[in-house]
C-alpha cells in the first residue's frame, strides 16, 4: 500500500461509509456529493490495493480488509482527535464526544449519571443511541459507539464487559389482583396467569426464560409487548403479570404491586462495555473514571457494583493499539 496516496479526508469517508453502509447517508453527513464520496472510495481503495466493500442482499458489506482498514482507521483518528483534545485542555479544560449505545432499561439510570458529568465536564458531549439489546448489539458489531451499557453483554475475545449497577428483575402484578396482598406465594400459584413478556432477545426475556427453563415451568398464557413503558402501564391496568426491572418500576407512575415470589427478584446486572480491538477517546475515559468515583452518588448506593472503584483500572485508552 503506497501510504502517500492517504489522506484524513479519505480515511474519514471510508469510516463514514464503513459505518452506515450507505454512501448518500455518508455525503450528507459530510456535506459531500455521491460522486466525491464514490471517487473518495475508489481512490482508498487503489491505494489499499485490495476490495474494502462487497454487496449482500444489495447492502455494502465491509471486507476482511476493510474491516481492518476500519480499525487502523479509527485508531489514526482517534489518536488526532485525543490530540485536539489535549490541545484543548491545554487553552481552557476537557472537551470532547462520546457515543454511547445503551439497552432501554438503562435509559432510566443513565441520564442520572450524564447530568453531574456533565455539570462536571460541560465541554464533554455525549450522543446517545437506545434500543432493545438485539438493536444494541448490531452496533457493537459495527463499532457504532465508544460505550455501550447490556444487561446480558455480549461475549468474546474482543469485549470489555464490567458490571456496574444491580439490576433486579421484579414480578408485578395490578393493585387489584388477588395476589397483591399476599405476603409469600409460590411460583406454581400464578404461573396459568397471562403474563406480558418482552420480544425474544431481549435481556429480561432471556433471563426469564432460563429461569423457567431452570425450574421446568412453561407459562400456559403470554402476550409479547416490546416497550417496558407499555408493560408496565398494561400490568396496572390488569392486562396481566409482568417480570420488569426495578429501575423500570421505580420511574413509573403506574400503580402495581410487586408480587412477592419465592426465588424472586432475579438477579441481574448492568454492565459497562466496550470494544478491546478499539480506542477509547480520552472523552470516554474521562466517563469511565466518574463512574468510578461517583456512581454512588447518583443512584441508591445499595445498587452499585462493590467493585465499582476498581472499574477504571479495566480500560485503557490503548485499547486496540499494537502492542
Amino acid at each position: 500500500m503506497d501510504v502517500r496516496q492517504l489522506s484524513f479526508r479519505l480515511l474519514q469517508v471510508f469510516v463514514h461509509v464503513a459505518r452506515t453502509r450507505n454512501i448518500s447517508a455518508t455525503a450528507r453527513m459530510l456535506h459531500l456529493t455521491q460522486p466525491t464520496v464514490s471517487m473518495q472510495l475508489k481512490k482508498l481503495r487503489d491505494a489499499v490495493g485490495e476490495p474494502l466493500f462487497h454487496y449482500h442482499d444489495g447492502e455494502m458489506v465491509l471486507t476482511d480488509v476493510g474491516s481492518e482498514l476500519q480499525l487502523a482507521a479509527r485508531d489514526v483518528l482517534g489518536r488526532f482527535d485525543d490530540f485536539d483534545l489535549f490541545l484543548g485542555r491545554l487553552r481552557g479544560g476537557s472537551a470532547g464526544h462520546i457515543n454511547i449505545g445503551i439497552v432501554t432499561t438503562a435509559k432510566y439510570v443513565l441520564p442520572r449519571i450524564l447530568g453531574p458529568f456533565y455539570r462536571q465536564f460541560p465541554k464533554i458531549t455525549v450522543t446517545l443511541s437506545i434500543g432493545n439489546r438485539a438493536h444494541i448489539m448490531d452496533r457493537f458489531a459495527r463499532q457504532d459507539d465508544d460505550l455501550y451499557v447490556f444487561s446480558h453483554p455480549p461475549t468474546g475475545t474482543t469485549v470489555q464487559a464490567n458490571r456496574i449497577l444491580k439490576n433486579p428483575l421484579q414480578i408485578i402484578a395490578p393493585l387489584d389482583h388477588w395476589a397483591a396482598g399476599r405476603a409469600g406465594l409460590a411460583f406454581s400459584e400464578i404461573r396459568d396467569e397471562r403474563f406480558l413478556i418482552r420480544e425474544p432477545g431481549s435481556a429480561t426475556r432471556m433471563m426469564f426464560d432460563a429461569w423457567l427453563t431452570g425450574h421446568g415451568v412453561e407459562l400456559t398464557d403470554t402476550m409479547q409487548i416490546e416497550s417496558n413503558e407499555a408493560i408496565r402501564l398494561s400490568t396496572a391496568s390488569g392486562l396481566g403479570l409482568a417480570l420488569i426491572s426495578a429501575h423500570t418500576l421505580q420511574e413509573g407512575r403506574d400503580e402495581v404491586k410487586v408480587l412477592p415470589v419465592e426465588g424472586f427478584p432475579l438477579e441481574s446486572n448492568w454492565y459497562l462495555v466496550s470494544r478491546k480491538d478499539r480506542r477509547l477517546p480520552h472523552a470516554a475515559m474521562q466517563l469511565i473514571e466518574f463512574i468510578a468515583d461517583n456512581l454512588a452518588d447518583c443512584v441508591d448506593p445499595a445498587l452499585v457494583a462493590p467493585d465499582i472503584a476498581k472499574l477504571a483500572g479495566h480500560y485503557t485508552a490503548d485499547a486496540g493499539a499494537p502492542g
